[in-house]
């Protein structure tokens, strides 16, 4: 009896250390200590030139790959306090019509919550959905639907 409480002491405690430890940077500035400007945007090198999210077929998980642009847009709009975005969610063409706006905007979501995450404040956020109704690519193949279902990242400025 002495013993299993010994392993189940040994086991919370391990969860205890493991449960503290995030999946998600939360460091506001990945960038290294640099700030991001509107240049970056156009400088194919920073994570900032890329404004599109891709997801898998039929999910709204934002994709470990785009944790770091993610990160930069956040790093961005957290320096920049009058940038604002919107946040366009589409799918591609299969499924019905409402299922797809559902989609999109789950996914949209979805990265509103990262960047919310990451310190941005939610009112400087905008998430819509345009389902399948705003085609990237008008293939009927794996490589267009791929193009299709994704979140643009969209700046505004006031």
């Amino acid at each position: 009896m002495q013993r299993k409480m010994k392993f189940l002491l040994i086991g919370l405690a391990a969860s205890s250390l493991l449960a503290g430890c995030s999946s998600i940077d939360l460091n506001p500035n990945p960038n290294e200590g640099g700030v991001y400007t509107a240049a970056d945007f156009n400088n194919p090198n920073s994570p900032l030139s890329q404004k599109s999210i891709y997801f898998d077929f039929d999910s709204y998980a934002v994709p470990a790959e785009a944790q770091a642009m993610v990160e930069a847009h956040a790093v961005y709009l957290s320096t920049h306090p009058t940038a604002t975005v919107v946040l366009e969610g589409n799918t591609d063409e299969r499924g019905g019509r409402e299922y797809n706006l559902a989609l999109g905007q789950k996914r949209s979501d979805a990265v509103k919550n990262r960047l919310q995450l990451l310190g941005v404040p939610a009112e400087r956020l905008e998430s819509v959905s345009f389902g399948k109704e705003k085609p990237r690519a008008l293939g009927k193949d794996e490589a267009s639907y791929q193009e299709n279902r994704r979140v643009d990242i969209q700046y505004r400025t006031k």
